[in-house]
Parts: C-alpha cells; sequence; structure tokens
C-alpha cells in the first residue's frame, strides 16, 4: 500500500448523496489531500463550500483545458469518478490515462444489489473483465482458498436512492445560478428529470400495488413465461454498449423473435428497472409490437420491483446487457445477451438466433459461473451501497483500503490480497 501522504486525490461526479463526501474525509484522515470539482449545485449541496470544492462554471469546450489546469496545480495522482462515460468523465478519464494517473471507478454493482463496484481505469463495457476469459479466472481462484460472501437476509436502499435523486435535481433546478454553463449528459433537462424523480417519490405506493397485481397474474396463470430485463434507456451501458438507443428498436427485435420461434402458448414478460421513472412510454411500446407481430394477450409488462419473483418460474432471459442478468446466471436460467457485457462470456450466454433460443433455448454451465461470481466476489464486488446510511458504512469499511492499495482489485486478488468478506451484515 502506498503511503497516504503522498497521494493528492481529485474527486469529479458521483452517485447523489454524501458517499463521495464521506469517503473524502476519510481519505483526508488517512493523510491524503483531497479536492472535489462541482459542476452544479446538486454536487456542491453534497460536499459542503469549503477549500477543498472547486466550481467549474465554464463551457464543456473548457473542460479539459481546466482540468488540466488542476492536475498540475494540485498535484494530482489520482481522480475518484462515478460511471465513466458521462463526458466530463471520458475526457478526464483520457487525459489521466495520458498523464499516468490513476483512476478510481465506481459503478452500481455487477452483483447488486448488496454490493456495488470499484475498479481502476473503467468499468462495464470498458471493463478489464472484458479482456479476461474464464481460464484466467479459474488460475486466479486457484491461488485462493477464500469463502464465497452470501448476500444479507435483507438490504435495500431504494428509497434513498430515489429521494438523493429528486434531492440533487431540486438543486439543480432551483440553486444552479452559480453554474449556468451546466450541461446534463442526459437528453432530458434537469427540470424533466427532476419532475419525474419527484413523481415517482410519491408515487411509489401506487406504484407497488400495480406490479404486486402484475406479478401475481404472471405467477398465477399457469403459462410458461420468457422474461426481458429493460434498462434505463439513459443508461450508459445501453447507450454506450449496445446497438440500441431506444427502447422501441429492443422491444420491437424480440417481439419479433418470439412471435417466430416461442411455442403458442409461451408468454413474453417485460420487467421495466426498479428506477424506470415514465421517462420511455414502455405500456405502448410493448402493446404495439404485440399487435404488430400478432401477439396480442401473450405479452405482460411489470413495472420494476424485485427480479426474483418473477425469475423463479421463468424458462429464459433476455437483455441488452443489464446487471440483473447476474440474478438469471445464478439461477442456472437460459440467457441471451445483445450488448457488451462483463458476464457476457461464452461459457453461460446463448450464441443461438433468437428464435431459436425462444424454441428451445441453450443452458448456461453453472458450474463456470459460479467461478466467475466468485472471482467478482473475491476483486471488484465491494459490498454496501450508496445510499443508505449503513450501505455506507459497510462500503466505507474496506474501501478506502482498496482505493490506497498500489494494485487494483484484480492484481491485488493474485498477491492474495483478498479482504474478508463473507460477513455481511444486516440491515437493522
Amino acid at each position: 500500500m502506498s503511503s497516504p501522504d503522498t497521494r493528492h486525490f481529485l474527486f469529479l461526479q458521483g452517485p447523489h448523496g454524501p458517499f463521495f463526501r464521506q469517503l473524502g474525509r476519510m481519505l483526508i484522515a488517512a493523510g491524503a489531500k483531497v479536492w472535489r470539482v462541482g459542476f452544479n449545485a446538486g454536487d456542491r449541496a453534497f460536499w459542503p463550500k469549503d477549500q477543498s470544492f472547486v466550481a467549474f462554471t465554464g463551457a464543456l469546450e473548457s473542460w479539459e483545458a481546466r482540468l488540466a489546469e488542476l492536475i498540475t496545480e494540485k498535484a494530482i495522482t489520482d481522480i475518484v469518478l462515478y460511471g465513466d462515460t458521462r463526458p466530463i468523465h471520458a475526457k478526464a478519464v483520457a487525459i489521466a490515462r495520458a498523464r499516468g494517473l490513476t483512476v478510481h471507478v465506481f459503478e452500481e454493482g455487477y452483483l447488486r444489489p448488496y454490493w456495488v463496484t470499484y475498479e481502476r481505469g473503467g468499468s462495464n463495457g470498458n471493463s478489464r473483465l472484458m479482456e479476461m476469459g474464464l481460464a484466467e479466472m479459474q488460475s486466479a481462484l486457484a491461488q485462493s482458498d477464500s469463502d464465497v460472501p452470501q448476500p444479507p437476509a435483507k438490504w435495500g436502499d431504494m428509497r434513498q436512492h430515489v429521494f438523493y435523486g429528486a434531492l440533487y435535481h431540486w438543486f439543480v433546478m432551483f440553486r444552479n445560478g452559480a453554474f449556468r454553463n451546466f450541461q446534463t449528459h442526459r437528453e432530458l433537462s434537469v427540470r424533466t428529470e427532476a419532475a419525474l424523480y419527484t413523481r415517482r417519490l410519491f408515487q411509489m405506493p401506487l406504484l407497488a400495488l400495480e406490479r404486486t397485481i402484475a406479478t401475481a397474474r404472471i405467477r398465477f396463470g399457469g403459462f410458461p413465461y420468457h422474461l426481458v430485463l429493460l434498462q434505463l434507456e439513459h443508461d450508459s451501458s445501453l447507450r454506450d454498449h449496445s446497438p440500441f438507443s431506444r427502447h422501441e428498436d429492443f422491444v420491437d427485435l424480440i417481439a419479433e423473435g418470439f412471435a417466430k420461434g416461442a411455442p403458442g402458448h409461451h408468454h413474453l414478460v417485460f420487467k421495466a428497472h426498479p428506477l424506470e421513472n415514465g421517462r420511455s412510454p414502455l405500456r405502448r411500446i410493448i402493446r404495439d409490437a404485440a399487435r404488430k407481430h400478432g401477439i396480442e394477450g401473450r405479452l405482460h409488462y411489470v413495472g420494476g420491483g424485485k427480479l426474483a419473483h418473477l425469475l423463479n418460474d421463468a424458462r429464459s432471459a433476455v437483455t441488452v446487457n443489464s446487471t440483473a442478468a447476474q440474478q438469471v446466471l445464478w439461477r442456472g436460467i437460459p440467457l441471451k445477451v445483445f450488448g457488451r457485457a462483463v458476464y457476457a462470456k461464452p461459457e453461460f450466454v446463448s450464441t443461438q438466433a433468437l428464435h431459436e433460443f425462444f424454441a428451445r433455448p441453450d443452458r448456461p454451465d453453472s458450474s463456470a459461473y459460479r467461478d466467475y461470481r466468485r472471482y467478482l466476489l473475491e476483486t471488484s464486488q465491494v459490498p454496501g451501497g450508496f445510499y443508505s446510511a449503513h450501505g455506507r458504512r459497510q462500503l466505507l469499511r474496506q474501501i478506502v483500503d482498496m482505493i490506497l492499495d498500489e494494485a487494483d482489485p484484480y492484481e491485488a486478488q493474485r498477491a492474495g490480497r483478498v479482504p474478508p468478506r463473507q460477513n455481511l451484515k444486516v440491515a437493522g
């Protein structure tokens, strides 16, 4: 582990909420120097203004030059960010790589919801996992005798996630006067995003009732069904690591393959992402696809909620590259993917044509997937969460030492430095 007092960290945008601020304080306590670049009032709200806060109020075109100045001025050695594909982060990663700086990338867990992802240099389609074959992972595991961590019986922070998202967008919408040049990396305006988050927050009880009814109709319908895992349309994995940019294109492709290949008594269930906020008219899109391909009455829509209830009886699952597919593979259910994903290994993801997959899907190699999962849990998957107080406490207990380690999680595992992660505490 390198000496913390030689490390100078520059934080960029993080997950909504106080996690980055708490992480920065702990790095300071370890002896490192920390600064935070804020791009809007939401960033500033979760990092109270002090000498460590640097407001970027210029136009996006001036960001690269300003970042270069900050790196030199603060003698930056490390950059910390959440998600590596939004424009300001992609440019930062490129500059850091050219200068030999370490880039610490946080993302939602590949094995969510009980873990978060921590990698160096990139995540999802830019992850080092994309270059690794299963044999390499199994070779690394042969040097380890760590127990496989099990998820806690209860752990969830969806309410906190939605709350911090609404609060963040409120600050950007009503307190952003000092950041007039700020441009969101998403297609919708900040005002629209804030309205959608706020509406979802108040509609959660009604949406939960609708999900319960829709799920019960499917589970007790008595018909075989296949599951489609939908993603958020602005999800970086969908936008930057797949051939799709709109739900319409993906839904139509899946409906067509199902109509051609699935037995006539089978049904198709589209499950929305848990954070789907209504920005995309999914019900109408699915209804139109059913009519177009002559399969009315066989397509169903479930608006988010827990995946386990639907997976228990599913014949197969299809997705672009959702991380929820890891739950599919954990259960040994056949899986078809269309985008770049860290889990898209030939040992457990189908290579069949879509209509053939719906007719008779190939099963994954469950033993191979268990090896893959264990490798992730010994490397990039850290127990905890960004949004609930309990999740942040659990995450901070391990993540600071991982950040200060000279090796990335994959190299550290090979060197035998795997932190104990089997004792995941249940949220109280």
